[in-house]
């Protein structure tokens, strides 16, 4: 049974100067780490590298020359897992913006990541951005942030990652705060 190490919103060094412990212990033992956006510094990327694997997207944090997707599809076993940061376009990311000095809605962004895939055959999208995690299943479609490495913790009391556990037929996803 795979096991991918899910992470989000490191913003290093933009809010943090490296990432904190407890990332190897909670990744120990993965095949595979799917960064979802807002790294900051490709550095990161060694840095989780050194522990397994990693594919990243850009978030919209990553504004010069990352090189990274802004999408993509990532096949392990049977299982297509969609992977997004999930701010979407410039104009929509401004607009949320603005809406969200009002009232915020989480479950909007967890619609937008599923959107990004609408024409993708995926099991999963992992996603981030919103600095909030999320698990859901769409039709048939699992949904997961795990929240955030950097602060803001809007609704956790610090950072954390996540665990995506891949069968022949399901998945499972877990959230570990470090």
């Amino acid at each position: 049974m795979p096991t991918l190490g899910i992470i989000a919103d490191t913003h290093i060094p933009q809010r943090l100067a490296r990432l904190p412990d407890g990332i190897e212990r909670a990744f120990r033992g993965v095949d595979l780490i799917l960064h979802a956006g807002d790294l900051n510094s490709l550095r990161v990327l060694d840095d989780l590298n050194q522990i397994a694997p990693t594919l990243a997207v850009v978030g919209n944090a990553d504004l010069f020359g990352t090189g990274l997707p802004r999408r993509r599809i990532v096949e392990v076993g049977r299982q297509r897992i969609g992977l997004t940061h999930g701010h979407g376009s410039w104009p929509r990311y401004l607009m949320r913006k603005v809406i969200e000095a009002f009232s915020y809605d989480n479950d909007f962004y967890a619609r937008a990541a599923r959107a990004e895939f609408a024409s993708d055959d995926v099991s999963a999208v992992v996603f981030g951005h919103t600095h909030r995690a999320h698990y859901q299943t769409i039709d048939g479609v699992l949904l997961f942030n795990p929240g955030p490495i950097a602060p803001t913790y809007y609704n956790t009391r610090g950072p954390q990652v996540g665990l995506l556990r891949i069968e022949t037929d399901r998945l499972s996803a877990e959230v570990i705060e470090l």
